[in-house]
């Protein structure tokens, strides 16, 4: 009476628990990496934390050409125009103090017969502001010899690069975290799949034994059994499908795209191949290629350059100054009014109560801790590769293991179908052949998944490969 029906919902659930190429070849063609550089380049271009460090590298950018534009005279206009009332004025009172004197004088004169010869003097008040005055000029800078300008030009440069091999380790980053990303939804969609045609069969398989319950054929216990196994596999779509939406949401946030937006699907077969990787060629690949380390090297740089700029605020300084403009009561130019001066400023600052040195020993520990760092991060980029490595060769054996694990759990689900058709196999047993092929589908699928997302992590540890967009130039 089933057996049609049966054979024929046996055979679907096989197909859907086949390997994801053999099933999805026609839905999805397009290669796993041909997909994943996809989202990468879209992600480089779009995601907000790479958007933020390339914010980082325009500033450094800026204040590089704020340090090296001090080599250039400094050109500015000033005006002043003022009005003052009383201060800083002299009386003299010359009258009061010669007039008696020479009216003494110009007596004894008259007394001679002799014409007077001494004036009346008016006592006198100089002003040293005048009431009205305006000054225009026009004036020129231009350091000779200053030499904390190319110290501070070097310390720049430095953090410049530092931002921009930052930016580059945060892209490699980035393009790790969405290879991943993308392979944990794969996966997560084709559990979903294996999940999925499980609970097909087991909503068959409910209606098959409650029919034979029916017609006296098994006992409710048979029933009762099929239906728990049903709604354990319902709870177990669900958390698959959750899984599912969680991956999806995460690398759209890594690209900045809406959360549910779908995702394209890819076959991963071509992809998963196993090659022989030597750890000590790794490890020295990876010190020779991390950007993270080119980006500490260089903060290096940047301290010990500002230890030089520190030593050179010591050191004198020598301008060209050059004045010119009008003065007066009013505005106008001419003669009286017009004046130019030429200057050579000499600064030297002897002491400071120590702020310079302080300052160089605050460079210097900045030098020191930067190196430090270094040495820190280089042992752990190659703790980095050995972990990858391990994790990549022991997710590649285990491969084979869960290739053959679900080969032969096909088969047994094929013969325990045939059984279950012929009415030769009990309740349990065709159950247990259901959860063993759903187990053995599963592990097949989430080990083929990982496989790829361990190579990942290993190309990301190593900075293997190159990005499709340069994270320096954005092109």
């Amino acid at each position: 009476m089933f057996k049609g029906r049966w054979t024929e919902a046996a055979k679907l659930v096989v197909l859907a628990l086949l390997p994801l190429g053999t099933a999805q070849a026609q839905l999805a063609p397009r290669p796993v990496g041909e997909v994943i550089d996809r989202y990468v380049l879209d992600s480089l271009q779009s995601n907000l934390a790479l958007k933020s460090e390339s914010l980082e590298v325009e500033r450094n950018l800026a204040g590089l050409d704020a340090a090296q534009a001090r080599f250039f005279p400094e050109v500015a206009v000033a005006a002043r125009y003022s009005r003052a009332d009383g201060g800083r004025e002299i009386d003299l009172p010359l009258g009061s103090l010669l007039n008696p004197i020479y009216s003494s004088l110009n007596q004894l004169l008259a007394a001679q017969g002799q014409p007077a010869q001494f004036p009346t003097i008016r006592d006198q008040k100089i002003l040293f502001q005048r009431e009205r005055e305006q000054d225009t000029r026009l004036t020129l800078r231009q350091p000779i010899y200053a030499p904390a300008i190319p110290a501070a030009i070097r310390a720049q440069r430095a953090q410049l690069e530092s931002s921009e091999f930052g930016r580059v380790a945060l892209a490699r980053r980035l393009k790790r975290d969405v290879a991943v990303a993308y392979l944990d939804w794969a996966k997560a969609t084709k559990s979903v799949d294996i999940v999925q045609a499980s609970l097909s069969l087991l909503e068959e398989n409910v209606r098959v034994n409650d029919s034979l319950f029916r017609n006296g054929k098994v006992t409710q216990d048979q029933v009762l059994r099929a239906r728990a196994e049903m709604l354990a596999v319902v709870q177990q779509l669900r958390d698959t499908r959750n899984g599912q939406s969680q991956a999806r949401s995460y690398l759209n946030f890594l690209r900045n795209h809406p959360l549910d937006e779908e995702l394209i699907p890819a076959a991963v077969e071509s992809e998963v191949t196993r090659a022989v990787n030597d750890l000590a060629t790794l490890r020295a690949a990876a010190l020779a290629n991390r950007p993270e380390l080119e980006q500490l090297d260089r903060a290096t740089k940047a301290a010990e350059s500002r230890v030089q700029l520190t030593r050179a605020d010591l050191k004198p300084t020598l301008s060209l100054g050059l004045d010119g403009g009008t003065q007066g009561e009013d505005y106008g130019f001419g003669s009286g009014r017009n004046f130019g001066m030429i200057s050579l400023v000499l600064s030297w600052k002897f002491f400071d109560g120590g702020a310079n040195r302080a300052e160089a020993r605050s460079a210097r520990a900045a030098a020191r801790q930067a190196a430090t760092r270094k040495d820190e991060v280089a042992l752990q980029i190659q703790l980095e590769v050995q972990q990858a490595l391990d994790s990549l060769e022991t997710t590649s054996d285990s491969l084979t293991t869960a290739e053959a694990r679900a080969e032969a759990a096909r088969a047994g689900f094929r013969i325990a179908s045939r059984k279950r058709d012929e009415g030769v196999i009990n309740q349990v047993e065709f159950i247990d052949a259901r959860s063993s092929l759903t187990g053995a589908e599963l592990n097949l699928n989430v080990t083929t998944f990982d496989l790829l997302a361990r190579q990942a992590e290993l190309d990301y540890a190593t900075a293997a490969g190159t990005l499709p967009l340069d994270p320096v130039t954005g092109k």
